[in-house]
């Protein structure tokens, strides 16, 4: 016979690394994740894993094969299946209890405000090309003092950057407004990793066509961003420690065992990132024009 679930006892091997009380915040709390691709679904398996009691989840899309070698969820049983669904049924697996609202058309500007409604937290998931998106949803935290947590999967590591109420915002950071498609991209890569720790391990240059939105991921960096973004929103939530908030950033990279704590006061508008910006855009189109 399966035994009842029990959220203390299920959760208990927590306790220790935090308290019971701490525990039980976190389990009032409401997160909002809009993307469930390469690190989305993660980010909502850890959470639940954390004891988060409750989220709003947005993803359009279903599960393909090309998926496979990075995204939870992704499975041949899951196939053709939206990946609000899937995903809603594995975090009801480790959490019977858990208060879930699904979003399967996207986020979108007709339904901001429903998918952040009761919101403690945000929790970046989009894919990495969807600017429009990205753009409306971090707008709409700046706009209402919601924290939002934002960890790219860059080669085999991670880049974090947090962007808390009243301190920098994603606009004033990335300055993407106005922005071509092709300076977006480039503007949002030096921006979420100022060191680029993961540009050296590159070993197949003809993998990445940013025009046509295509480039290699890993399902390494995938599982470090999870983790490192469950950690964040621990120590946001809770109010432990201090957190690092943009224009400081923390990039990780387990392929070249390097640590790097990043500081662009002025986003992309500090003249040590225009020049990087600059010199990406010029190789960038060397690349492009054969």
């Amino acid at each position: 016979m399966a035994t009842a679930f029990d959220y203390q006892q299920a959760f208990s091997r927590n306790i220790g690394w935090m308290t019971t009380e701490e525990q039980y915040i976190l389990r009032g709390k409401r997160i909002a994740i809009a993307g469930l691709g390469g690190v989305g679904g993660s980010h909502l398996l850890t959470l639940t894993r954390l004891g988060v009691g409750a989220f709003n989840i947005a993803d359009f899309d279903k599960f393909e094969l090309p998926n496979f070698n990075r995204q939870a969820g992704a499975a041949v049983s899951h196939l053709e299946r939206p990946k609000t669904e899937v995903l809603e049924q594995m975090a009801r697996d480790i959490n019977p209890e858990i208060k879930i609202k699904t979003f399967p058309s996207g986020v979108t500007a007709e339904n901001l405000s429903e998918f952040f409604t009761g919101v403690d937290i945000y929790v970046d998931g989009l894919d990495f090309f969807a600017f429009d998106a990205r753009e409306q949803v971090f707008a709409y935290c700046a706009k209402h003092n919601i924290p939002a947590v934002t960890a790219a999967p860059l080669g085999m590591g991670t880049a974090l950057l947090n962007f808390l109420p009243g301190q920098i915002t994603f606009e004033q950071y990335f300055r993407l407004e106005g922005k071509s498609e092709t300076d977006k991209i480039l503007h949002f890569l030096l921006g979420l990793s100022p060191a680029m720790l993961q540009q050296g391990y590159l070993v197949d240059q003809s993998a990445v066509d940013l025009i046509r939105h295509q480039g290699p991921s890993t399902p390494m960096a995938c599982e470090l961003c999870a983790g490192v973004a469950a950690t964040q929103v621990l120590k946001i939530l809770l109010k432990r420690g201090k957190v690092l908030a943009a224009p400081w950033g923390l990039q990780f990279d387990a392929y070249t065992n390097k640590l790097v704590r990043t500081w662009r006061p002025g986003g992309n508008g500090n003249p040590i990132q225009r020049l990087g910006i600059a010199l990406a855009k010029r190789q960038f189109m060397k690349l492009t024009m054969g």
